[in-house]
């Protein structure tokens, strides 16, 4: 199977949804990681320059403990609309992916790049196997319109679950996963006064609890033909 997760910053994917990616892998699914934005604004002493630079290198550490193929669009932090020009990156992602299926934001999701990415996504996806939608990639190998899953909020605000991955096994490893975003980790700690792994770990911890495991991951699925799947897609 091949799986496309979509996140707009460089750590939103490794956060809320690398437990199931790393499951993913384990059952030997391709996996890709397309980031949106270049998360250039979350930081403070250090230009949008060096920001991005910095976390394109940790965005890539992460995909590579992952086994993930990174696609970088560029797009800048906290400007990202939902417009034609936004969208076009988007749709050559899935086309280079050909994914079964996709995970991204929430619609309802906290940030404004967050909800904009939600709304790219589903539009993007759909038009991407269209062959008179322009882009950079070829259509050819595209699926159709693949199945979505929204992955979790960050506190699971307004977010219940319809589906659950199991991610016991892959914990220890989706923790060194967040650990490689030691800017935003630092970030997280000085804008919010939150430790972004204790967060993790308490989010996972709770899904955990609702599923019967120790450590889980929510999702909820985009119920709406021609997209709905007979069986599981979900590790």
């Amino acid at each position: 199977m091949r799986v496309l997760a979509i996140g707009a910053h460089p750590d939103d994917v490794e956060m809320y949804c690398s437990g199931a990616l790393l499951a993913c892998k384990a059952r030997g699914d391709d996996v890709f990681i397309c980031c949106v934005t270049n998360g250039d604004k979350g930081a403070y002493g250090m230009t949008s320059e060096e920001l991005a630079a910095i976390r394109r290198k940790e965005a890539q550490a992460a995909a590579d403990i992952i086994g993930a193929e990174m696609i970088f669009c560029g797009l800048p932090d906290g400007e990202l609309f939902v417009c034609d020009e936004h969208r076009r990156p988007i749709i050559d992602a899935v086309r280079k992916a050909a994914p079964d299926f996709i995970i991204t934001h929430s619609p309802n999701d906290y940030h404004p790049d967050h909800c904009n990415t939600s709304e790219l996504v589903f539009s993007a996806s759909f038009l991407a196997g269209a062959p008179n939608v322009p882009g950079a990639e070829c259509i050819e190998s595209c699926p159709g319109v693949p199945a979505v899953f929204y992955m979790d909020t960050p506190t699971g605000m307004a977010f219940l679950p319809t589906e659950y991955v199991d991610i016991t096994p892959h914990w220890d490893t989706k923790r060194r996963i967040i650990e490689c975003h030691e800017s935003q980790v630092q970030w997280i700690k000085e804008h919010d006064n939150l430790d972004m792994v204790e967060m993790g770990q308490v989010m996972a911890r709770f899904r955990g609890v609702q599923s019967g495991v120790q450590y889980a991951e929510g999702y909820r699925q985009l119920e709406q033909w021609p997209r709905m799947r007979a069986e599981r897609l979900l590790p």
